[in-house]
């Protein structure tokens, strides 16, 4: 069954087209708290968002939804995705919803839910909701007398940053560290400088002044010239870049270099098998991380499994194998002993616990291994589905042909984004170059592809 609503990571759209309005965002509300609505006891969900401008709008539209189905609602505000996770469950909360489109511009946003368990929901409960959403029938409604209430709960952010300061090992301090932090003007500008400075830190913090339309805009991990910048004006140690609802992390090195999310799984990965508390034998990627990620990891006689991309096929793989560290090139990263998806702040505290402990530099920490050459590009489409094309099909065969052992071919559709990702990578990069060119083109001139 196509599905209309949902991508890799919940619903995600431009603000005011579908499927991002408030009457699809209302009735999200219904159906879920329909689906969720069980036993006799008195319901619970809450919601937090980002800082974009569309979050008031989506905000109330989910409220009138979930009072309408007979829930109440507790509003956490502004406040990073992982804590909405942690909170569903502290609160013993039926559904937790985070209004946020991540990494993207403002103009964009999304729902993502999670069950009381604080995990993403599964394919299937999507499902159910995509065939509420489209059934033509009214929704159930509770009745006049069950009709749930809101109310804003501004004290709970504490409890996320109690959490996040207990996630640093007991040895532990960060005093005499000087650490430069971009919160992307998002969702994590108030918790995460706090958490730091209370850890001992001399925090020097950016992209903490939210105005509805400036998140993510050249700053946070996806714009870290900002953050490399202050690094060197202020001579930090190290720096520290989230994404706009803190769920992704990049570090800054004190030279000024960017350290992407499969270095900081190397770290992570090693410092837990060393201390005996890696689980699953290895660590689980995505198809998108880098070759010498899986190279480094066999070398220290761990594995690296690979899922589709989007953190929570990461998770699920995680869940039935028994792993504890997972995550994405992109910053993504889960330590299932410490919560249920991706925590750009925790994730940041185990590097500085590496830090600290050996008395090293973020550089000689954070270089791992030697990243293999990897290019990926993009082909927007208007349409269709070109990766089905014949002259598609044969000129992906032909070039994973060409790879053959010594490197890797990715090619895929975005879940957020109308556009087809073209990633290679292997030992010789003007191979990949060409590689990637020649299949961008190919895909870019079937009929459904818009030049």
């Amino acid at each position: 069954m196509t599905r209309r609503y949902f991508g890799t990571d919940g619903i995600r759209g431009q603000s005011n087209v579908f499927p991002m309005t408030p009457d699809i965002a209302m009735k999200v509300g219904i159906a879920v708290g329909t689906i969720f609505r069980r036993g006799q006891h008195r319901h619970r969900v809450v919601i937090g968002k980002d800082t974009r401008l569309s979050g008031y709008m989506l905000e109330n539209a989910l409220v009138a939804g979930f009072t309408a189905a007979g829930l109440d609602v507790f509003l956490l505000g502004p406040i990073p995705t992982p804590a909405v996770a942690m909170l569903t469950r502290s609160l013993r909360a039926d559904i937790g919803v985070m209004i946020s489109a991540s990494h993207n511009p403002f103009a964009d946003n999304g729902i993502k839910l999670f069950g009381p368990d604080g995990y993403k929901l599964s394919d299937e409960l999507e499902q159910q909701i995509e065939v509420l959403l489209d059934q033509e029938a009214p929704l159930p409604l509770a009745k006049a007398q069950e009709i749930g209430r809101a109310k804003r709960v501004d004290g709970d952010i504490y409890r996320y940053i109690e959490f996040v300061k207990r996630t640093l090992p007991r040895d532990v301090t960060l005093n005499g560290l000087r650490i430069a932090i971009d919160c992307a003007n998002g969702a994590a500008y108030k918790v995460a400088p706090t958490a730091l400075w209370e850890l001992g830190a001399e925090v020097i913090t950016i992209g903490n002044e939210p105005n509805g339309i400036n998140i993510n805009l050249e700053c946070g991990s996806t714009h870290p010239a900002a953050l490399q910048k202050k690094v060197h004006e202020v001579r930090a140690d190290i720096g520290i870049a989230l994404d706009g609802d803190a769920d992704r992390v990049i570090i800054v090195d004190e030279t000024g270099t960017v350290i992407d999310g499969d270095q900081l799984m190397a770290v992570i990965g090693e410092s837990w098998a060393n201390d005996q508390t890696l689980r699953g034998g290895g660590i689980v990627a995505t198809v998108m991380s880098n070759l010498g990620l899986e190279r480094f990891m066999a070398n220290k006689g761990l594995t690296l499994a690979r899922t589709k991309v989007g953190d929570r096929y990461v998770v699920e793989h995680m869940r039935q194998h028994g792993f504890n560290i997972g995550g994405e090139q992109s910053g993504h990263i889960v330590m299932s002993d410490f919560g249920t998806t991706g925590d750009g702040l925790v994730a940041a505290l185990q590097i500085l616990a590496a830090v600290k402990r050996t008395g090293k530099t973020v550089s000689e920490i954070c270089n791992r291994f030697e990243p293999v050459p990897q290019l990926l590009r993009n082909v927007r489409i208007s349409g269709g589905k070109p990766l089905e094309d014949s002259y598609v099909r044969q000129a992906i065969a032909d070039a994973e042909s060409e790879l053959a052992k010594n490197g890797r071919l990715v090619i895929r559709p975005s879940g957020t984004e109308p556009l087809i990702r073209v990633m290679a990578e292997g030992d010789d990069r003007s191979q990949i170059e060409r590689i990637v060119n020649d299949l961008i083109g190919v895909i870019a001139n079937t009929r459904e592809v818009a030049a």
